[in-house]
Parts: structure tokens; sequence; C-alpha cells
């Protein structure tokens, strides 16, 4: 099989989002932890001595105090099934040591033999619990409480954050200082209220406890500095449609802002054989290829098998600068390249290629640039050419335009509004014109309409490691003709996808 263009794919399978939800928390004695990890029903009990295995460590301080021995007794240490601890299942073991602080791996027996010596060695001459058993995991993160209403931040799954229980005042003991060693590239707030009475903590509202530690999939953050009610992160691991029945006619089309195909095609860490695969798609668009028309034949040359049909259009005016393509399974029935206007077409801005169903195009709308220095020619020229030589396709065919737009429509599509208001793709003028001339005019934002709080970006960019905090843009879409609106089974948007500052887009049509 052919190779096609190598294409950037790092990073492909969706990661579980690591997250805790405080739903519950008690301290009693010197520390007590109740914790439910998000996405599961059981909650984990945890002592100022033990630790969580699967997600979480925590370190307690050395306690100056002593538990007498009468409230440290077996059958505390194994409820109901003290008597029975051979009768256990694997699953009660591990569930009893974790709760008393001890490693819980290996066989049943190598289990039963832990559970059983742990009676004697938890369990000293004094009567306080055995530190020996207090597990530290460094590759996981800790979590701190202090009795006091503060901010959390976000710590990262790779971070240790180290917390050491408060005594009571009332005790004599002196307060431990809370100590958190944090990862700045992923802050949440988490507000907390603990209120302390003698050596009890008796309530925490925990509705709004949230420690998001989705580093592996920074996309899951929800980031914005205007969030409103409702609003929730994008995640295509829970919001992308089903899949079709496999009798449903349909066309999977991608769309991809690349930034440069030559320095994509260096890159060694994946191919788009891959990306096809696992997406299987039916037509990709390309935007920013940043191609000359030397460079094309040899690209066309690359191509996967199966997808023989390939457009190109490359800028002339000044090299090596925007261009666009559409790459096919499927032959078109005509292709256009511009708009057929010569002051909009030296820039390789605009592939149309026509289908029996319909017109798709290729799109890479102007920047309006540094100081805003095209503007002017965005909002006056460009825009109201592209929308009336769509309208005019339209009268043929239903017309889907993809690509970048350069245009965060909405306050929901952009980290930071306030904080750009006159930057390019933001500006007022610029959202204004999309509406009008793209919005109002009866093209479908599909992503948003399937989607209509959600936040998801994709663009970021490379200063100041926007990705990994997904502090981005939603600059590329598929904008379709009302009429076939309802056709569109997903609209989604590919953030794992990696090699570019801006990730595919994918639209799926029933036919």
């Amino acid at each position: 099989m052919i190779q096609i263009l190598k294409l950037g794919f790092h990073n492909l399978t969706f990661r579980s989002l690591f997250a805790v939800n405080y739903r519950s928390l008690k301290f009693k004695g010197p520390s007590s932890v109740k914790l439910e990890l998000m996405g599961s029903k059981r909650p984990r009990s945890i002592s100022s001595h033990s630790a969580v295995s699967d997600h979480l460590s925590i370190d307690a301080s050395k306690s100056q105090k002593t538990v007498s021995k009468d409230n440290v007794r077996e059958s505390e240490l194994l409820g109901d099934d003290s008597k029975n601890i051979e009768d256990m299942t694997v699953q009660q073991l591990r569930s009893r040591l974790r709760h008393i602080g001890i490693p819980a791996k290996g066989t049943k027996q190598e289990l039963v033999s832990a559970l059983k010596n742990s009676l004697n060695s938890q369990i000293d001459g004094e009567g306080s619990l055995d530190q020996s058993n207090q597990v530290t995991t460094k590759d996981e993160p800790n979590i701190t409480k202090n009795n006091s209403k503060r901010k959390f931040r976000g710590l990262s799954t790779r971070k240790l954050v180290q917390i050491t229980a408060d005594d009571s005042e009332t005790s004599g003991t002196k307060k431990s200082k809370r100590t958190v060693k944090q990862s700045p590239a992923n802050t949440v707030d988490v507000k907390i209220l603990q209120n302390m009475k003698e050596q009890e903590l008796t309530s925490i509202d925990a509705e709004s406890y949230r420690v998001d530690l989705a580093v592996e999939e920074p996309w899951t953050i929800f980031a914005h500095k205007k969030p409103q009610k409702g609003w929730v992160a994008y995640n295509p691991k829970t919001m992308r449609s089903p899949p079709l029945a496999a009798d449903t006619a349909h066309l999977k089309l991608m769309s991809w802002n690349v930034n440069g195909l030559r320095a994509l095609l260096k890159l060694e860490s994946f191919s788009t054989l891959q990306l096809a695969q696992r997406e299987n798609f039916d037509v990709l668009c390309l935007q920013e290829t940043k191609l000359q028309e030397k460079d094309v034949e040899s690209i066309k040359q690359s191509l996967l098998e199966g997808y023989d049909n390939s457009f190109w259009t490359c800028s002339v005016s000044k090299l090596g600068y925007s261009g666009t393509a559409i790459i096919s399974r499927m032959k078109p029935l005509s292709v256009r390249y511009g708009l057929g206007i010569s002051d909009h077409d030296s820039e390789g801005r605009l592939v149309t290629v026509e289908f029996d169903n319909f017109y798709l195009l290729s799109s890479y709308v102007p920047n309006s640039g540094d100081g805003l220095r095209r503007l002017s020619y965005r909002i006056s020229q460009w825009d109201p050419s592209l929308s009336n030589y769509m309208k005019d396709l339209e009268r043929l065919k239903p017309v889907i335009l993809t690509g970048d737009l350069n245009c965060a429509h909405q306050e929901i599509d952009i980290y930071n509004p306030a904080g750009n208001r006159r930057s390019a793709g933001f500006t007022d003028e610029e959202r204004n014109s999309f509406q009008t001339n793209f919005l109002d005019k009866g093209f479908v934002d599909t992503f948003r309409k399937q989607h209509p709080d959600v936040v998801g970006y994709t663009y970021w960019g490379y200063r100041h490691g926007a990705r990994k905090t997904n502090r981005g843009w939603r600059l590329d879409y598929f904008l379709v003709s009302e009429s076939i609106s309802d056709m569109v089974h997903d609209s989604y948007i590919l953030p794992d996808v990696t090699g570019s500052d801006h990730s595919p887009i994918g639209l799926i049509l029933k036919l």
C-alpha cells in the first residue's frame, strides 16, 4: 500500500479522564477521608496512614497522638467478615487491605496472609497504628486537606501533592502546614468549606469540588475566562454520535489546517495511514499546505491507495504561503479553483468539488493579520464574495463549506474573549461579518447546532503551551446548507491529533 502524506498523528488512544469528585469527605480521629472516584460508585475510605492504590496517595504527618487499644479492634478492621477471612473474595480482601493501608496486590492466598498478619502488626504495644504500612506512590498525586476556606489548584497526575492532617487546637497539638507541589499547566479552582469540631470534621460542602487531573487529555479541561452556566468541555470520547448502521449510506468528511504540509511530512511520529484507518474518511480537505506548484506532483505520488483524486491550489503571489487541497476516494463531477475573482485568487485559498448531492468547498479564509491590517479586505471584500459564490452554487445543489474560517464566532468559541476583542479572528467586525454573510444566509454551523453549550477548540497557539492548558479558539468549521443540516449525523473535533496548531474536524453526512 502506497503511503499518503506522513501527517503527524500522536496519542491516538483516548485515555481516561482522571478526576476526583469530592462528594463525601469525612475526617474522624487524626484524619479520615472518604473519597469517591468520578465514574465509580464505590466509595473508598482512607485513614491518614493509608493510600488509594489506583489514583491517589495520601501522606499523613506522623501523629504524636495515640489511639486507645479499645478503638482499634479486629472487628473494626475486618467488619462482619473478620471470622471468615478464608471465605472472603479477592475483591473483599483487597478492599479490606486498602482500608487499613496495606498494598493489595498478589494472589488470593497472599492477600489472606497479608490480612491475617496485619491484625498482629497493625496494633503495637501502645495501641497505636503501625506506620510501617503507610504507602506513597511517587507517580500518583496526593491531596491536601486544610480546615480553612481556600482555593485548590488542579494537580498534574505526575506531581505529588502532600497533605498533612490537621489536629484540633483543642487537643493542644500543633497544626501541621499544608504544602502543595503544583503543576502550573493545569489549574482548576476548588471551593473548600471545612468545619472542625474537636477532632472531627463534621461537614464539607463538596458540591463545587472539582479537581480535574486531565493531563493526558488536556482538551477535556474546562478552560474559559468567562464561563456561563451549563457550559461543559468537549470530550469526543463521550460526545461523538454513535456509529451508523452498516447499511446506512453516508459519507465521512474531514478537514485539517496542517500549518505547512512539508514540515508535517518530516514528522516520524505517525502517518496518515493510521489516521485513515482509524477514521476511515472518504474525503480529506487541507488548508495552509504552504506548498508551491512544483511540489504538488510529488505529493500526489505519495497518496494512500484508494485516494486517487486530489486537487491542489497554491499561492502564486507569495510562495510557500496559504494553499488548500481536497483528497477524495470519489471522483468528483467537476472541480473549481478560487472564487473566479482575480483579486482573491492569487493566494490559493479555495478549492471546490462537485459531487452528486452537494458541493464541497475547502477554504482558508484570510487572517486579518497583525495590527488588523487586512481587516477591511476581509470583511468588505473576501467574506461577501465567498458568501455570494456559495449562494450561487446553492441554486444548483446544497453547499458544504469547511476549513479554517479564521473567526471565533461567539464567546464560547474562545478561551479569553475579553482579552481578544481587538485580536484578528475575534473582532466585532469579523464576528458580525461571519453572522451576516454565512449564518444569516442560511448556512448552519454544524458543531454548534449539535453542541450548543460545549466549549470545544480547534486551534491552540504554540506560545505559552496553550494546548496543554486548553486555552484555544474554535476557528475551523463545517457550514452546510440548511436543506441538508438534518442529514448531518455527527460534527466533531479530533483534539488528540497533533502535528499542527490546529486539530482536524469531521462531519458524517447521511445520504
